[in-house]
C-alpha cells in the first residue's frame, strides 16, 4: 500500500477545506494587532488574538522591538545556546523571569509547545509514571505519549479521579522505584477554567510526587502581581516545574521553564529541543526584557483587561448566555448546532456584524455543540464589547429559529 493513499480521506476536520480554507481555518487577519483588524477587506471588532495585555503594540514595545532588530538582527546569536548562543541578555532574562515568579532558576526556550513536550520527555524516565489532566494542551499530550512508561490521565479537574489515579501510579512505582509527575494547567486554554491547583497540591500530603503547571494562559493576567494561577492560588511554593510562554500577555513568542536550580540545570542540559536548536534570537529575548518591565510595572494594564474581561462575561451572562465555568480572561460561548450551522453562524457574524472570534466544533468537542471562544484584552473598549453582545443576540436568536440550516446544508454539501 503506498504511504499517502490514508491521506486521500482528510479526516473529520480535513474534509471542510475545500468550503474553509482562507475563511473558517487559517483565515488571514490584516492590520495593526489589536481589537479592530481587517478581514478580507472588512473592519472586524477581533476577539481571536492572544494579545491580553495589549502589548503588542505598545509604543514602548515596538521601539525596542525595531531597535533590538537595528542593532542586533534576527541572526544573533547564531547556534544553539550550548554551543555558541549564549549572551548576557538570555541569562538577565532568566534572572528576572526567576526573580518575578518567586522561583530558584530560569531556562529560556524557543517555543512553547515543543518547550514543554520535550522537558516531559527529559523529567521522565521508564520506571517513572505520568498522571495528566484529560483536558491538558495538546503539547502536554503529545509529550505524554512520549513516555516509555506509564501513563494515566484524570478527569479533568476532578480530584477523586486524580486521588484514584495517585493511588494506581504509587503502587506501580513501589515496584518499578520511579517517580510520579502530576500536571496540570493554570488556566485550560478552551473553557477558561483554571485548574485546581491548590487541591492537587494538598494531596502532596497523601502521595509523592512532583507537580508540573503549563501557565500559559495564566501568566501576566492573574495574581497579584500577574504572575500567573499559581501565585492566584497561592501555591506557587508547591509548584516544581512551572511553564509559561511569551505567546499570550508578552504578545511575542518564546517561553520558559522555572524551577529549584538543580531540576532547571538537568532541563538545560537533557532537552534535546534547545540542545540541538538555535538560540532565541536577540531581537526576541530584548523584546521580552521590556514585556517583562512593563507587565511588572504597569498593572492599570491588568486592571483594563479585567474590566473589560468582566464587562464581556457579565454582559453575555446577562444576555443568558452559557459560558460554562470560566474563572479567567478565556471566554467560551457554547450554544447547540451541528457543524454547518456552527459555520453559516460565524459567517453571518463576520460580514453582517462585524465581529470575528475563533469557532470550536466536533471533533474537538461533541457533536451538536458549538464554542464561540472570545479573547478580551486591554485594547478592547466599552463599543467593542456592546457591539459584540448585541451581535451575539441576533444570532442566537437565528441559530435557534432554524436560519442557519440552509447555508449549513450547503457547507456540509461542499465537504463531500
Amino acid at each position: 500500500m503506498d504511504l499517502f493513499e490514508k491521506f486521500r480521506n482528510p479526516g473529520p476536520l480535513g474534509r471542510f477545506s475545500e468550503v474553509a480554507d482562507g475563511y473558517f481555518m487559517f483565515p488571514k487577519l490584516e492590520g495593526e494587532l489589536g481589537n479592530r483588524m481587517k478581514f478580507q477587506g472588512k473592519e472586524v471588532i477581533c476577539w481571536s488574538i492572544n494579545n491580553y495585555l495589549g502589548l503588542a503594540n505598545h509604543p514602548e514595545v515596538r521601539e525596542a522591538d525595531a531597535q533590538a532588530s537595528k542593532d542586533w538582527g534576527m541572526a544573533y546569536p547564531m547556534g544553539a545556546r550550548m554551543m555558541s548562543g549564549a549572551t548576557k541578555y538570555h541569562d538577565q532574562l532568566e534572572q528576572e523571569l526567576a526573580s518575578f515568579v518567586k522561583k530558584e532558576s530560569v531556562l529560556l526556550v524557543n517555543f512553547g509547545y515543543q518547550g514543554v513536550l520535550s522537558a516531559i520527555d527529559a523529567l521522565l524516565g521508564r520506571r517513572d509514571v505520568v498522571v495528566y489532566d484529560s483536558e491538558s494542551h495538546a503539547c502536554i499530550v503529545d509529550g505524554v505519549r512520549l513516555h516509555h512508561g506509564k501513563r494515566f490521565a484524570f478527569e479533568h479537574n476532578n480530584i477523586e479521579s486524580l486521588d484514584r489515579n495517585l493511588a494506581r501510579a504509587t503502587k506501580i512505582v513501589e515496584e518499578t522505584g520511579g517517580g510520579i509527575l502530576v500536571i496540570s494547567e493554570g488556566v485550560f486554554g478552551m473553557r477558561g477554567d483554571q485548574g485546581k491547583l491548590r487541591e492537587i497540591a494538598a494531596l502532596k500530603e497523601k502521595y509523592e510526587f512532583r507537580l508540573m503547571v503549563d501557565d500559559a494562559h495564566g501568566f501576566g493576567m492573574l495574581g497579584p502581581t500577574g504572575a500567573g494561577a499559581c501565585e492566584e492560588q497561592g501555591i506557587m511554593d508547591d509548584v516544581d516545574v512551572y511553564f509559561s510562554t511569551f505567546a499570550k500577555s508578552m504578545a511575542s513568542i518564546g517561553a520558559f521553564f522555572a524551577g529549584d536550580k538543580y531540576m532547571i540545570q538537568h532541563l538545560r542540559y537533557n532537552m534535546r529541543s534547545q540542545i540541538f536548536a538555535k538560540s532565541v534570537p536577540m531581537p526576541i529575548v530584548i523584546g521580552a526584557l521590556k514585556r517583562l518591565e512593563l507587565l511588572r510595572n504597569k498593572p492599570e494594564l491588568r486592571k483594563k483587561l479585567w474590566d473589560n474581561v468582566e464587562a464581556l462575561q457579565g454582559g453575555l451572562k446577562e444576555a443568558g448566555f452559557d459560558i460554562g465555568e470560566t474563572n479567567s480572561c478565556v471566554t467560551p460561548v457554547y450554544m447547540h448546532g451541528e457543524v454547518g450551522e456552527a459555520m453559516a453562524l460565524v459567517h453571518d457574524m463576520r460580514e453582517n456584524y462585524g465581529v470575528f472570534c475563533s469557532i470550536v466544533v466536533y471533533p474537538v468537542i461533541p457533536k451538536g455543540m458549538i464554542i464561540l471562544r472570545l479573547i478580551p484584552t486591554a485594547s478592547h473598549t466599552k463599543q467593542d464589547i456592546d457591539e459584540t453582545i448585541a451581535a451575539f443576540k441576533a444570532v442566537k436568536e437565528k441559530l435557534q429559529g432554524g436560519l442557519y440550516k440552509e447555508a449549513a446544508e450547503r457547507y456540509m454539501e461542499g465537504a463531500l
